[in-house]
């Protein structure tokens, strides 16, 4: 069986590697908005498994797909896009919760199976001048919530409940176990 990845994510492309999976990408094209007024844990799973549609595939390819959101106070925050939203995203998560979600959907033929993962992270209070630097890296541009765990966002976190790689865009532990599930083995096994 072949593994295809539906995401030029370079996290993502990270985690299968050090996950000891082979893959080829395919990037899905797909509009990735989100209906503010749903269930944002449905939201992610919806889009996540539009990606792995939108993907072609043959009968002996699993296609893997996800999305990532952050939620703070019911509002979901994607990718900022600008230095402005990404220092408007980190003014609202000082020094509180929010949640991490990341859905996944894995393709194979006609199975298809989706899930989302949550994590929740609590943000130390930030600085208005360290917010300013850290905008000013462009580290946040490109991400969801406006801020990379693995990057030099890590200096903003105190506490983590849930899966780390989940914060990174791929819960590594629950997709190991649909995977298998498939029949993919992960570490031989």
């Amino acid at each position: 069986m072949k593994l295809v990845l539906a995401s030029q994510s370079p996290r993502r492309q990270e985690l299968l590697t050090l996950m000891g999976l082979e893959f080829t990408v395919r990037v899905a094209d797909i509009d990735e908005t989100m209906d503010q007024t749903k269930d944002p844990k449905d939201e992610v799973a919806r889009v996540s498994r539009e990606k792995a549609m939108a993907v072609s595939a043959g009968p002996d390819e699993l296609v893997i797909a996800a999305d990532t959101i952050v939620v703070c106070d019911g509002k979901l925050l994607g990718k900022p896009g600008s230095a402005e939203r990404a220092a408007q995203m980190l003014r609202l998560l000082s020094g509180r919760d929010h949640q991490v979600m990341t859905g996944f959907t894995l393709r194979l033929g006609d199975t298809i199976l989706s899930h989302t993962e949550v994590s929740s992270i609590h943000f130390r209070d930030l600085d208005p001048r360290e917010i300013d630097a850290y905008v000013a890296t462009g580290e946040p541009l490109d991400k969801a919530g406006a801020y990379g765990i693995q990057g030099k966002a890590a200096v903003f976190v105190t506490r983590l409940e849930g899966d780390y790689y989940n914060v990174m865009g791929l819960p590594v532990c629950t997709l190991t176990q649909h995977l298998r599930e498939l029949g993919v083995p992960v570490l031989g096994v």
